[in-house]
């Protein structure tokens, strides 16, 4: 099989199976008594990031940190850039200052943590905890402003509300919760558990060996390729939500979507591939991308904060960025 079709099929099977494993679990904890609201925070939240995860932690193992690493920094460029850019140009987002604040610049922080993480240390267990802790409190946090009911969403809610844009009434945050007859429904749940984490899995080991060997037969680094093709391909489940919530005049939402996927994408894509797999950071990411990816953070709280909206030209100036961006990483 070429290398071209080992990606797509990996990435057929990334998002398939992400799907299948994230319908199950929720159904799961559904039945189990779970609240709405914590599952939206965390199975759903992090549904739309099981293929980075997936991906990062199965390049690491494969000794291949260039796509592990630039996955990770890559989708959190492309959020920025080429999603919230395309969302912008569909329909200009109105930005809320409090979750700005609140969330673009833990996006901001959390970014700079990753690039100190790659100047002066490395992606070791160390780091995968302290990463992982950063999470947890982000998430007992989110849980506790939502559960105030203040109407103030953090970027964690709205991440997982932007999912449910694509599946309404399937992956609700806000549904009843659902305790009467335990067993109904449940085999089926596992069934969707183990058949996505198995897809998502072979998915990922598809990818994985296509990017490599898409990298040998162009003769570039395997960084040039995690941080492009590999990111955006995987980054594909935010570009639909955030782009659905747009068409559907709900732009507000893509924009935490993104923020909350960054976020994610930092303290528990990187976090969890450091504690599993740990690897060190290619001098190459942390002397450039990981300055750029903090870069498009600072300047996404310029463009929010400027009349708190980003409209149809600050859309066009991001997705121009990023093709810079591509131009510039990829050798002539």
């Amino acid at each position: 099989m070429s290398t071209t079709l080992l990606i797509l099929a990996g990435l057929v099977l990334l998002v398939l199976g992400g799907e299948l494993f994230v319908r199950g679990a929720v159904r799961i904890a559904e039945r189990l008594g779970v609240s709405p609201l914590m599952i939206g925070l965390t199975l759903v939240g992090f549904g739309t990031s099981t293929p980075e995860l997936v991906t990062s932690v199965q390049a690491s193992l494969a000794g291949s940190p260039g796509i592990a690493i630039g996955n990770i920094v890559g989708s959190n460029i492309a959020n920025i850039l080429l999603i919230l850019g395309i969302s912008a140009l569909v329909f200009p987002i109105a930005v809320p200052s409090a979750a700005l604040r609140r969330d673009g610049m833990l996006g901001a922080l959390v970014a700079a943590a990753l690039l100190g993480v790659g100047l002066f240390w490395t992606l070791d267990r160390m780091a995968g905890v302290v990463f992982l802790l950063g999470l947890a409190g982000y998430i007992a946090y989110a849980w506790r402003q939502e559960s105030a009911a203040t109407g103030d969403h953090t970027a964690a809610f709205e991440k997982a509300q932007a999912m449910e844009e694509v599946h309404p009434g399937g992956l609700a945050v806000h549904a009843p919760i659902v305790t009467d007859n335990f067993w109904r429904g449940v085999p089926a749940s596992i069934g969707f558990v183990v058949v996505g984490l198995a897809l998502v899995v072979g998915g990922g080991g598809l990818l994985v060996e296509g990017a490599t060997g898409l990298a040998r037969s162009l003769g570039v680094s395997e960084s040039v390729i995690g941080l492009t093709i590999v990111a955006v391909g995987t980054s594909m489940p935010e570009l639909v939500t955030s782009l659905v919530a747009a068409f559907r005049r709900h732009a507000d939402v893509a924009l935490g979507n993104v923020l909350g996927s960054n976020i994610y994408n930092v303290l528990g894509i990187g976090g969890a591939t450091a504690l599993i797999a740990p690897t060190a950071v290619p001098p190459e990411i942390a002397g450039f991308d990981m300055f750029v990816m903090l870069g498009v953070s600072l300047l996404l709280l310029v463009l929010a904060r400027s009349g708190w909206r980003i409209g149809r030209r600050e859309g066009a100036l991001l997705v121009a960025l990023y093709a810079g961006y591509l131009a510039w990483s990829w050798p002539a």
